[in-house]
């Protein structure tokens, strides 16, 4: 009976092991992503770029993305914006212009719509796909990791991630220069539950002390997991993504 009862106590010790010590930090960054989005999905969102005195400029887009780096969006408003549309494959990205009717090249740190966010946050990717996690910190209820670039094509170099201990997903991001100067923080709210399984914040927030006074605000909606050709991911499709609609 007392080795039986040894038994018990030993098996009850394991497996209340905290969660630090079952997974490391890409396993946990692998989870965010999934969290954050479904392996294959449609979405509309509104950005609005909010200016220091007030006036804001609102841009709503039509998106997809499949995998961990393949990602294509198109803008619905507003009409001056209308029919272009973006795509991104790993580093990969283009803008397409209907009057121009030829995609052309696009960066990373650059910004199709103005305001603080840039190409990279707007077209995201994994954020595995991008960053090796280097560690990772347990607080009371987050877990703070810490990401660095796979490779220098990259928005960021560096990001510190605080990750909700219970849902995981983000509520904070911290993006770095190499040279270790913050571009810009990046806060994620109001969690919502999109259905089919999707429960992750509807709203991104950002500003950046290289843009005093300036704020960008991502509001998500309609996100639904959706199974995408790879065609959809090519630039002879670029002029054709709203008929995913």
């Amino acid at each position: 009976m007392k080795k039986r009862i040894f038994i018990v106590i030993i098996f009850c010790l394991v497996t209340a092991v905290p969660l630090t010590f079952a997974l490391d930090g890409n396993e946990l960054l692998k989870q965010v992503d999934r969290n954050l989005n479904p392996e294959s999905f449609e979405m509309y969102r509104k950005l609005i770029n909010i200016e220091p005195d007030g006036s804001k400029k609102e841009f709503i887009m039509y998106s997809v993305k499949k995998g961990m780096d393949s990602v294509a969006s198109i803008f619905l408003s507003p009409a001056s914006e209308k029919g272009r549309s973006t795509l991104r494959v790993g580093d990969n990205m283009w803008l397409y212009i209907p009057n121009v009717g030829k995609p052309i090249r696009i960066t990373s740190l650059q910004s199709v719509t103005g305001g603080v966010f840039n190409n990279s946050d707007i077209l995201r990717i994994d954020y595995s796909a991008e960053y090796n996690c280097e560690k990772f910190e347990k607080t009371d209820d987050k877990y703070i990791l810490y990401l660095k670039a796979k490779t220098t094509a990259v928005a960021y170099d560096r990001i510190k991630m605080w990750v909700d201990d219970k849902r995981h997903v983000p509520t904070m991001l911290e993006c770095f220069a190499a040279s270790g100067m913050l571009i810009k923080t990046l806060y994620f709210k109001e969690i919502k539950d999109f259905g089919d399984g999707i429960v992750r914040p509807a709203v991104i927030e950002t500003d950046s002390p290289l843009y005093k006074g300036y704020k960008s605000i991502f509001i998500f909606a309609k996100m639904k997991k959706k199974n995408l050709p790879d065609e959809v991911f090519t630039l002879n499709y670029m002029p054709r993504i709203d008929g995913l609609r």
